[in-house]
């Protein structure tokens, strides 16, 4: 591409921080930047005409993990590594709101809720068992007990009589926050450039020379936020993670008001707009859904109908609507990576899923490595 004088100038010349990626956590990155540098240029490169990831494609909960899910990692994590999951998120949130205001995120505190198949009781007495000793380890963080049982009010079908409750989640407006982040980030004079996919770049001695699929430009730091696309940069710590969600027409005096968890995680749902928007499923087929494909396949789609259909709305009518996917970042590990990887690059990745929960707190620190 032959840029003018106007363009190299402007965009090109004398960048001081390039970010790779305008999700969640590149637009965090750049405004802490900004925070710390008030007269710096700074330019975000985006492959795609929206971010490509998880970050405009999430469900919207503003949630730390379902008792399933923290009991769940504790198999695999340390307890004191759970409690920081925990509380990263939790505070995570809490900057995303004081950054935003409820009211921009459109944030209804409705309380997030974990459902339990009659086929997995051994599971669900398991949770029961262990939640006192789960609020416990939690009461440090949030003052009080975090999980309790309540009777399932919704009429959902081959559950418990009991769903698990926690009165910290809300929902958020995942459309809101990204319009506002973006906003925000050009209102600080934050360049930002769609359509952009970086090919490779080259370490100089003094700076970084970035290549695109339309230009070649110098840049004094690089700085990676493109988290399930990092794979690469990472030596597969990060591996892609495809999240496959639908969302019905509106259902007539629908009373499902919440978020809502079901096997792990591994499915969640919530209200919207008097719609349930349903996702999940990754667990069907690990192996065919990581990838970085926003496809999606008739084996989840078709799981998640049933599940709608069986347990979440029984014995009512309802027409999906409109089905997409996201691409999240996981790994062995939920801790996410925020690193220096070169004396000029660096990188923020790996948001295990909880990317509106940690992301803005992780482009913060990313931001406080440079």
């Amino acid at each position: 591409m032959q840029l003018s004088y106007w363009e190299l100038k402007n965009w090109f010349s004398n960048v001081d921080f390039t970010i790779i990626g305008s999700g969640i956590v590149g637009l965090h990155t750049a405004l802490a930047l900004r925070e710390r540098f008030p007269s710096a240029k700074i330019l975000i490169l985006e492959k795609g005409i929206l971010p490509q990831g998880a970050s405009t494609k999430n469900a919207g909960f503003a949630c730390f993990g379902s008792l399933s899910e923290i009991i769940d990692d504790l198999k695999t994590h340390t307890e004191e590594e759970v409690i920081q999951l925990v509380q990263k998120r939790y505070a995570g949130l809490q900057l995303l709101r004081r950054n935003l205001g409820d009211a921009v995120l459109d944030l209804k505190p409705y309380g997030g809720y974990e459902l339990f198949l009659k086929e997995d009781e051994s599971f669900y007495n398991e949770c029961v068992q262990k939640m006192p000793f789960i609020n416990d380890i939690l009461k440090p963080l949030f003052k009080t007990d975090v999980f309790s049982k309540e009777v399932d009010r919704f009429n959902f079908n081959n559950t418990f009589e009991y769903l698990i409750f926690n009165p910290f989640e809300a929902q958020i407006d995942t459309g809101n926050m990204m319009q506002a982040l973006l906003k925000k980030a050009h209102d600080n004079n934050i360049l930002i450039l769609n359509s952009q996919s970086v090919t490779s770049f080259q370490e100089l001695s003094d700076n970084v020379e970035v290549v695109t699929n339309g230009i070649s430009f110098k840049t004094k730091k690089l700085l990676y936020t493109t988290n399930g696309f990092a794979a690469q940069l990472t030596n597969n710590q990060v591996k892609p993670a495809r999240a496959q969600v639908l969302i019905t027409k509106p259902i007539p005096n629908l009373d499902i008001k919440g978020t809502f968890h079901l096997d792990k995680g591994f499915y969640y749902f919530r209200n919207i707009n008097d719609r349930i928007l349903f996702g999940g499923g990754r667990n069907l087929d690990f192996e065919g859904e990581t990838t970085t494909s926003h496809d999606t396949t008739e084996l989840i789609q078709n799981k998640l109908e049933e599940l709608l259909k069986t347990v979440i709305l029984p014995n009512i009518k309802f027409e999906v609507e409109h089905r997409w996917s996201g691409t999240m970042g996981v790994g062995m590990h939920k801790k996410p990576i925020v690193e220096q990887l070169s004396s000029h690059v660096y990188c923020g990745v790996r948001m295990g899923g909880m990317g509106v929960a940690i992301g803005g707190l992780v482009g913060q620190e990313l931001a406080d490595l440079v």
